[in-house]
C-alpha cells in the first residue's frame, strides 16, 4: 500500500489486490497495525528522474511480494522533497516521524539530503534505508542508516584501474562539485596514477544548473588520452551532447565514466553518442542474469516500457532488506531489532550477489566493467568484465 504525499491531499493506494488477498489477518487487524515506511524522493525538480525510478521500483516490490509482511500490512507514504533542499527533507523526515510515526526512513536521492535526514534518524531510533545517495560517509552520520545503493568510491576504483591497464596514459577527471563527485575524483586520481597513468587537471562542475561546455573546450586543449566523467543521474545526457558538439571524440580523446552517466533511463535519448564509452557500474539493465530478466520485463510491462535503472534496483533490494528484517523479528519494528536483522544480510540481487557489511552497513557488490553498445534496437550497457565482492574503499 503506498500512500502519496506530492503536494495533494492524503490519499491511500492499493497495489491490485495484494494487500487484501494475504488471508494471515482480517482487514480490521491490518487497520491497527500497520508498518510504516517514509520514502523520501525527488519527485519533482532536476533529479525527478531519480524519484519516479524509485517510486516505480518499491511499487513493482510490492505487487509481486505482497503489502503484507511477517501479518503487517506494509504501507509507504511517499514525501517529495524536490531534491535540492536539505532544509525540506529534514522538515519532511521530522515530520514522518513525530506525526505519521513511521518505523523506517527510506529513499534519499542525493547527499546532502541523506545528511539532513540522519539527525532524525538516529534521534527517532528508527533505521533509515539510503536506496540513491552515494557519498561514501553517509552510513558514519547515524548509526541507523543502511546502504542498498552503491557508493561512488566503490565503483570509480574498477574503472581507474581498468583504464591504466589499457592503454590509457593521460586523463583529466570531470566531476560534479558534491560529495559523491570529491570521492570519485579522489579515487579515481588514486588508482589510475598508482596504475601508472598521469591525471593532467581535475575539473568540478557546479551541482546546481551545470553547462558543461566550457569545461569540455579545456579539455580538448589539455588534449587528454581519456576523459574521465562522472555527474548525477540526470545529467549524462548534457555531458554525451556537448562532449560531442565541442569535437572531443573527434579529437581523439576517449570518454570513460562511472555508470551514472550513461544511466539506463536515460539511453534513449543519448542515443549513438554513448556507443563505444567504457563505464563502471554496479548494475545495467543488460545484465544476463535469470533474476535481471525478469526484473526489466516485470518493471518494463507496470510502467509503460520505461527501462529500469541502477537507482530502481537500490529500491527494489531496499525493500528487500525491509521484508527480510521483519520476517526476521517476527513482525516486531522496533528500530533496534530491525537494524540487527539487516547487519550481515546476504541475497541474490537482479544486479548479482550483494550483502550488508554488518560492520560498517554498506553495500558489498560486484562492479561491471561495460562498454555501451547497440542491442536489438537500441543502446545497452554490456557488461564485459567484473570486479566481485567490492567494498566501499573508504575515501
Amino acid at each position: 500500500m503506498m500512500t502519496n504525499h506530492i503536494n495533494q491531499p492524503r490519499r491511500r493506494l492499493v497495489l491490485g489486490a495484494a494487500a487484501l488477498s494475504t488471508g494471515l489477518l482480517p482487514l480490521s487487524a491490518f487497520a491497527a497495525n500497520p508498518f510504516k515506511v517514509g520514502l523520501i524522493l525527488p519527485m519533482s525538480g532536476p533529479f525527478a528522474s531519480t524519484g519516479k525510478q524509485i517510486e516505480a521500483a518499491v511499487k513493482l516490490y510490492l505487487a509481486q511480494n505482497g503489502a503484507t509482511v511477517a501479518g503487517r500490512p506494509v504501507e509507504i507514504i511517499l514525501k517529495d522533497d524536490g531534491g535540492v533542499s536539505p532544509d525540506v527533507t529534514k522538515r519532511l523526515a521530522q515530520e514522518l516521524v513525530s506525526r505519521d510515526k513511521v518505523q523506517v526512513l527510506a529513499g534519499f536521492g542525493l547527499t546532502p539530503l541523506a545528511f539532513a535526514a540522519a539527525p532524525v534518524a538516529t534521534q527517532a531510533k528508527v533505521p533509515m534505508i539510503v536506496m540513491a545517495a552515494a557519498t561514501s560517509v553517509i552510513p558514519q552520520r547515524s548509526p541507523y542508516i543502511v546502504r542498498t545503493g552503491f557508493t561512488l568510491a566503490q565503483v570509480t576504483a574498477p574503472m581507474a584501474q581498468w583504464a591504466a591497464k589499457n592503454k590509457i596514459r593521460t586523463v583529466v577527471t570531470l566531476v560534479s562539485d558534491y560529495g559523491p563527485g570529491l570521492d570519485a575524483e579522489k579515487v579515481f586520481v588514486k588508482g589510475f596514477t598508482e596504475g601508472g597513468g598521469k591525471v593532467v587537471e581535475t575539473v568540478r562542475a557546479p551541482l546546481r544548473n551545470p553547462d558543461y561546455a566550457p569545461f569540455l573546450a579545456k579539455v580538448r586543449d589539455l588534449k587528454p588520452d581519456a576523459l574521465f566523467v562522472f555527474v548525477p543521474s540526470g545529467e549524462g545526457a548534457a555531458v554525451l551532447k556537448q562532449f560531442t558538439e565541442r569535437g572531443l571524440a573527434a579529437a581523439g580523446v576517449r570518454l570513460i565514466c562511472t555508470g551514472d552517466v550513461l544511466d539506463d533511463d536515460l539511453m534513449a535519448s543519448i542515443g549513438p553518442a554513448a556507443a563505444g564509452v567504457v563505464s563502471s557500474h554496479h548494475y545495467s539493465a543488460a545484465h544476463p542474469s535469470a533474476e535481471n530478466k525478469v526484473y526489466v520485463d516485470a518493471f518494463q510491462k507496470a510502467n509503460k516500457g520505461m527501462r529500469p535503472n541502477f537507482h530502481s534496483v537500490g529500491a527494489y533490494d531496499g525493500m528487500h532488506l525491509l521484508y527480510q528484517a521483519l520476517k526476521k523479528t517476527g513482525g516486531d519494528s522496533n528500530g533496534d531489532k530491525l537494524l540487527a536483522a539487516m547487519k550481515g544480510m546476504a541475497w541474490t540481487s537482479v544486479r548479482g550477489p550483494v550483502s550488508i557489511d554488518a560492520a560498517t552497513r554498506d553495500i558489498v557488490q560486484t562492479v561491471y566493467i561495460r562498454k555501451a553498445e547497440l542491442v536489438g534496437g537500441g543502446y545497452y550497457n554490456v557488461e564485459f568484465d567484473q570486479v566481485e565482492k567490492v567494498r566501499d574503499p573508504g575515501v
